[in-house]
């Protein structure tokens, strides 16, 4: 299966969840591997510091060439693509050979105004291949006082077009201090809380694997 992993602005942590996602799906022993479709390259940067601390399992990742092989991509168990908007290029050719799109939605109105306008714009450039779209909340309060991650679940729900999964991504210091070192965030803190939003997110997008 191809997933992409984007949305319409930076900063909503799409990076975070590619790596993440793809080393769990490397504990399960699949055969994975990731496109760094994004300008910015961070999620290059965190496999080379995983690379270079020799810690297992490591991911491949794909040359952006590759988005134009979906049939030898399609050799894989699963291919996840860290992709936004800052390449349009490698965001319709990434969207055209795609299975499904996973969105990170920050808790803010403006974020869930644009999600809406990443709505239209995939379906202005899918075509009659559309994939189907997946959204959920990351980087959520933590503080059950602050109500801004339910109300945008909400908005969410609400959304036409636009899947809305339960599990959700906290705002937690264990996300960017494990990214950093070049670990997932149930390496670095395999018992933390962090670690139960990731797990809990992995197991409802390849739920195939646990049954």
């Amino acid at each position: 299966m191809i997933t992409v992993i984007g949305s319409l602005k930076g900063g909503s942590g799409k990076s975070t969840v590619t790596f993440n996602l793809a080393i769990w799906l490397a504990m399960a022993e699949c055969d994975v591997a990731v496109i760094d479709a994004d300008p910015q390259a961070t999620l290059s940067d965190v496999l080379e510091v995983r690379r270079e601390e020799g810690y297992r399992p490591m991911v491949e990742r794909l040359d952006t060439g590759r988005l134009k092989d979906r049939d030898g991509l399609g050799q894989l168990d699963e291919v996840l693509i860290d992709v936004g908007t800052a390449s349009m290029d490698n965001f319709k050719s990434a969207i055209a050979i795609s299975d499904r799109l996973v969105v990170p939605v920050p808790p803010s109105q403006a974020d869930i105004w644009s999600t809406q306008r990443f709505l239209r714009f995939i379906d202005s450039i899918a075509g009659r291949r559309k994939p189907e779209v997946f959204g959920f909340i990351n980087r959520g309060d933590t503080h059950r006082a602050i109500r801004e991650s339910d109300e945008a679940a909400a908005a969410l729900v609400s959304l036409p077009g636009i899947r809305y999964l339960k599990p959700r991504l906290s705002q937690r210091t264990v996300y960017r201090r494990s990214f950093s070192e070049g670990l997932a965030v149930f390496e670095q803190e395999p018992r933390g809380k962090g670690a139960a939003e990731c797990n809990a997110l992995a197991a409802v997008l390849y739920a195939e694997l646990l049954t």
